[in-house]
């Protein structure tokens, strides 16, 4: 999967990009670590009950220049991509939303609701 500036993840009723105030700062205060080839990256188990290892993984890679990112949503191997919007409960999908709306509010992305 290639970097992208915008993706709205399926079923979701937003579409979210970087914000141009981004500093790798503020991805590192957020818990994104990086990578060997310096890219910053984000995973987070979405669950019901908290650190019962069932749910889904939100996985977040921004590139080293910061004009590019993925986002992905998938079973908890990582493997299979997932639509937690038709699959997944409320729960999980507030999670997901209260997530990326802390993102929104440190300056890392803008969403735009469809």
């Amino acid at each position: 999967m290639a970097f992208v500036t915008e993706k709205q993840p399926e079923g979701c009723k937003y579409i979210y990009s970087l914000a141009p105030t981004l500093k790798k700062f503020a991805l590192k205060d957020m818990t994104f670590s990086e990578t060997k080839l310096g890219n910053y990256e984000f995973k987070r188990m979405l669950e019901e009950v908290p650190n019962s290892n069932e749910g889904f993984l939100l996985k977040i890679i921004v590139n080293k220049e910061l004009n590019g990112f993925k986002l992905s949503l998938t079973d908890k191997s990582g493997l299979r991509n997932v639509n937690i919007f038709q699959h997944a409960n409320k729960i999980i999908q507030d999670k997901f939303y209260f997530q990326m709306d802390t993102f929104v509010d440190r300056g890392i992305f803008n969403k735009q609701e469809i």
